[in-house]
């Protein structure tokens, strides 16, 4: 499947910002310390935008090594995402 470039961006942002926004649900800090700390929407957005930027990453890197048009990029997308989210939540 090929989306025109548009369509594509969006695709992708859409990708890495549902991604952040699942990961700091379940993947995030703990229920309890979520509860207690304040700022929470922060955390949210910060981690919607984490996802944004790994999502990018995952499919620009896709792109450069050629390893295939629409779905393998959307997916690449997916996984540049999370390694981006895991990678930043293991320095945080």
């Amino acid at each position: 499947m090929r989306f025109d470039p548009t369509t594509t961006f969006f695709v992708v942002l859409l990708i890495g910002a549902v991604i952040g926004l699942v990961f700091d649900r379940f993947g995030g800090r703990g229920w309890f310390a979520r509860q207690v700390s304040g700022g929470r929407n922060n955390a949210l957005l910060t981690s919607a935008l984490v996802g944004v930027a790994g999502a990018f990453i995952g499919y620009h890197l896709v792109l450069m090594l050629r390893l295939g048009a629409g779905t393998p990029q959307l997916l690449g997308a997916a996984v540049g995402a999370l390694v981006v989210l895991f990678l930043w939540r293991a320095v945080r």
